[in-house]
């Protein structure tokens, strides 16, 4: 099998990473992956914010707990999002599993193709990460709370911009489980030709 689609057939999203910190060239390919995707008209305007030190990540870890625990917790919600509200309640909810990395793709509020381009950009270094025993986990929880103000607090402090929005994120690591990344018989997503 071609390389790269055997890579996009083992990539698996992680949620048990090692203490480890990424190595830099690791780091750093992954990075350069994610500023190589595609975006609409050429813009590459997903700013991403890399973050490493222990005490910002508790930091964001603890004001997004907080949001969350604010929440009404109601059956309508997205099931992923009431499961962090469920756990953020209970207390000691870590949204992005303890990993060593977490990198925040932001955007232009303004700009339609925010999301797409972000998407490309975080799917990218998904296979990338893969490519290099990496594991990673896309992350929601700050797009969803991206208009909370005690969380643009933090993000602002972070050096995300007034005219930027959150996109998603994502955790990186090694993975804890030696056999992370193996391709698994799944469904998949539903294929209609129309020949």
């Amino acid at each position: 099998m071609n390389a790269v689609l055997d890579t996009m057939a083992r990539r698996r999203s992680v949620r048990a990473f090692l203490s480890e910190q990424l190595k830099e060239e690791d780091l750093q390919a992954i990075l350069e992956a994610g500023r190589n995707a595609p975006s609409g008209g050429g813009n590459r305007t997903t700013h991403l914010f890399v973050l490493q030190n222990e005490d910002v990540l508790r930091r964001i870890q603890a004001v997004v707990e907080r949001a969350f625990a604010g929440m009404e917790l109601r059956e309508d919600l997205y099931k992923s999002l009431q499961n962090s509200i469920r756990l953020s309640k209970q207390g000691g909810y870590e949204f992005f599993f303890r990993a060593p990395t977490l990198i925040i793709a932001a955007n232009r509020k303004s700009y339609g193709n925010a999301m797409a381009d972000t998407a490309c950009v975080l799917e990218n270094m998904m296979i990338a990460a893969t490519a290099l025993n990496v594991g990673s986990c896309w992350i929601n929880q700050l797009h969803w709370l991206d208009e909370n103000e005690d969380v643009r607090a933090v993000l602002h402090g972070l050096g995300v911009g007034e005219a930027e929005t959150v996109c998603g994120g994502l955790a990186l690591g090694y993975p804890k489980e030696e056999n992370a990344f193996r391709v698994l018989e799944k469904g998949g997503n539903e294929v209609t030709y129309v020949r």
